[in-house]
């Protein structure tokens, strides 16, 4: 086997096991979050609510899939549960941007569709995501539960987010791929919960 090759499977094993880590630590550190933060959604379901999600980037298609996985199924089949990703429809995201500037285009989604009876979670790698925060501090306003998702430092999501998960990396991809792990871990809890009852 050339070096190349074999460059290139210890670069795979490398990338693999760090996203392993990250993971185990989570598991060490942030079982109790996550179950308070599906405990959070299930209490919002349970009274009407629904789940609002919203992200850039690679935070967005997280927040879309989450989303997904909450109105069609996860593993159950079973009611559809409500959610929305915000950063979805095109047109209110242009229209909000360009009338009002991009910084506010989760918050007065927020402002327009979030009660008091739902779970907000805004999803920012580096938690400082002007848009995201914003939003974030708008649904407080509004009296509904916020979660931050988010990398190691936390940012400024972490001092305003009622329940705040940062993800033990600095690196991107890392921190994407455990989000979506910690999004699938909660609507799997979510879903075995309330199909028992439908």
């Amino acid at each position: 086997m050339d070096n190349k090759k074999v460059d290139v499977r210890r670069q795979i094993k490398d990338i693999l096991q760090e996203s392993a880590l990250v993971k185990k630590a989570i598991a060490d550190k942030y079982s109790d979050l996550i179950g308070a933060i599906a405990e959070l959604i299930i209490n919002a379901y349970r009274n009407g609510g629904k789940v609002v999600l919203f992200g850039n980037g690679g935070s967005a298609s997280a927040a879309q899939h989450i989303a997904a996985e909450l109105v069609g199924q996860f593993l159950i089949d079973r009611q559809p549960l409500p959610a929305i990703a915000l950063n979805t429809n095109t047109s209110i995201l242009t229209a909000i941007a360009n009338d009002y500037g991009f910084d506010l285009v989760f918050a007065r989604q927020v402002e327009a569709m979030v009660r008091s009876v739902d779970v907000v979670i805004g999803i920012s790698t580096s938690g400082n995501s002007p848009n995201v925060v914003d939003a974030i501090r708008v649904a407080k306003e509004k009296g509904a539960k916020t979660v931050g998702l988010t990398g190691i430092t936390g940012g400024r999501l972490a001092t305003i987010a009622e329940l705040t998960l940062t993800v033990p990396s600095n690196s991107i991809p890392r921190i994407q791929e455990a989000h979506i792990t910690i999004g699938h871990i909660i609507c799997e809890i979510v879903e075995k919960e309330l199909a028992e009852v439908m």
